[in-house]
């Protein structure tokens, strides 16, 4: 989908640069140090790759202030929406990475994460495709190097064919299912209560959410 030139958006994003990534590889390993907190305690460290205009990552660290979070987002315009969003709500517990990540373990060390989200990600419905998708085995052995063990991966989407495939790429690298749902919002888990817009948007429209949840 084409997105809309932001007027001044360099000028924009600039007097947001605080909360914005520019040298994620060389946080790798160290990323807890780019928060500043009143303590030192070791904080859980937490992952939305592609967070669109940030809603539901926001939402997440205004819920649990004393944990981390980052987002990944590779569109300027829409990565300015998240900014303003941490800012109007005065967040001090979340940052962006404004790229898209081609491997996750360039950006992160092993067992430095304790959870990742991936909600609505593009489905790249061409077979040619696949290996884009963020739910291809190339990517998820990714995130099993940079996540802790007995840590989580969430997965949300409202494109079937993407579960499907999805359930078959966890299989085969070996990551086991503890939530599953095809049809979230109808469901009893937890994971119902914190959107996306884009959630938001298809639920009006009555349409299904598949969700899972892999523990690592």
């Amino acid at each position: 989908m084409r997105q809309r030139k932001v007027k001044n958006e360099s000028e924009k994003l600039a007097a947001l640069e605080e909360y914005m990534v520019k040298d994620g590889r060389e946080r790798k390993g160290q990323w807890r140090k780019s928060f500043t907190f009143q303590n030192e305690v070791k904080r859980e460290l937490y992952l939305e790759i592609g967070c669109g205009r940030g809603h539901f990552l926001t939402t997440l660290a205004n819920n649990y202030p004393k944990r981390c979070y980052i987002g990944v987002e590779g569109r300027s315009s829409i990565v300015l929406r998240t900014l303003e969003l941490i800012n109007n709500k005065g967040l001090s517990n979340v940052l962006c990475i404004a790229e898209f990540i081609e491997d996750p373990r360039d950006y992160f060390e092993k067992e430095e994460l304790d959870g990742i989200y991936l909600n609505f990600s593009d489905p790249w419905p061409k077979v040619r495709h696949a290996k884009r998708r963020l739910t291809h085995r190339s990517f998820l052995e990714g995130y099993k190097y940079i996540l802790k063990p007995g840590s989580f991966l969430e997965i949300k989407t409202d494109n079937a064919d993407l579960f499907a495939f999805t359930l078959e790429e966890l299989e085969a690298v070996g990551m086991d299912l503890v939530e599953r749902s095809d049809d979230l919002h109808r469901s009893d888990l937890t994971s119902r209560s914190i959107t996306t817009q884009y959630e938001e948007r298809f639920l009006l429209l009555n349409k299904k959410i598949f969700y899972c949840k892999v523990k690592v």
